[in-house]
């Protein structure tokens, strides 16, 4: 890759860490499926503007209305709901590191059930330590060595499932610019949080609601999802997936840095041993460091 290439992947991994700092932030005084109504309708909004400005607004038509329902619940509203409802106990590093598995997922998802991909030794290989990872982390809840509740550690496991889920998805729109697939599923997530937003708001008000976290929430919307988005679709257009698969390792190593950093959170030592292994079996997984260089 080139060093502009490296620069869009360490910044998307920066925005991606942080979005965990901005959601445990948010949901503090925001319900969490109202915060994910908001982040998918400003990201929403601020794509559409987007798309306006590249004359790409025709490019939604409405015979994909439906699957833009789809992929808006699989790689939207589930995921953020359940990676919400998880961290308003968890902090924003361990919900990081249990979204890192979404690869995992992917290959079990897009290799086992569905069998769009091979399953290659080292994938297989890669699925096994990253499964033995997470059983690691788990095991520190259900032992009582560490007090972060199993149930909201199993919401973002269940994230990244839908990720994974989402992932599969996604292929059927490969006619699409990417830009374009990703406001239509926004829009068909908004549309699908926004009853759920308002049936579960009671009691709550906007106006309790204090500026930082008001300012957390446009992170959320414009920085960690509308601007990602198209940082990480310029670096598919000139890196590659397999390049631009690499943030995956980026995503929770920055999220620890900055919740450690801001919000003084700590790992206990049996979550870091759990998250060496996972990421061990993601390296082992991408199996470019496992492939021999080329006779000269």
């Amino acid at each position: 890759m080139t060093l502009r290439n490296w620069i869009l992947l360490s910044v998307l991994g920066v925005i991606w860490g942080g979005s965990f700092l901005f959601a445990k932030v948010a949901v503090a005084e925001i319900p969490p499926f109202v915060l994910v109504f908001f982040r998918v309708s400003i990201a929403c909004a601020a794509l559409l503007v987007y798309l306006w400005h590249r004359n790409l607004l025709a490019r939604l038509e409405l015979r994909l209305a439906v699957p833009f329902l789809v992929m808006g619940l699989l790689n939207n509203a589930i995921p953020f709901s359940l990676l919400f409802l998880g961290q308003t106990v968890i902090g924003a590093g361990l919900a990081s590191i249990l979204n890192a598995t979404t690869p995992i997922f992917t290959v079990l998802v897009a290799g086992v059930l569905v069998k769009q991909e091979t399953l290659q030794a080292h994938r297989i290989a890669g699925v096994v330590l990253g499964i033995a990872g997470v059983a690691v982390m788990l095991s520190g809840s259900l032992s009582g060595l560490a007090t972060d509740p199993v149930w909201a550690q199993l919401c973002c496991l269940g994230a990244a499932v839908s990720y994974a889920c989402a992932a599969t998805f996604a292929r059927r729109f490969k006619s699409l610019p990417p830009q374009v697939s990703a406001t239509g599923q926004l829009m068909g997530s908004s549309a699908i949080m926004l009853p759920v937003a308002l049936l579960t708001s009671s009691g709550w008000s906007p106006v309790d609601v204090g500026p930082v976290v008001w300012m957390n929430v446009a992170a959320l919307g414009l920085i960690a999802t509308a601007i990602a988005y198209l940082i990480y679709f310029q670096l598919l257009a000139e890196a590659g997936a397999t390049n631009a698969s690499l943030v995956t390792l980026l995503v929770p190593a920055s999220a620890l840095f900055l919740g450690w950093l801001i919000l003084g959170e700590k790992l206990d030592t049996i979550q870091l041993a759990g998250f060496a292994v996972l990421l061990t079996g993601l390296v082992v997984l991408d199996g470019r460091i496992l492939k021999r260089k080329a006779p000269a």
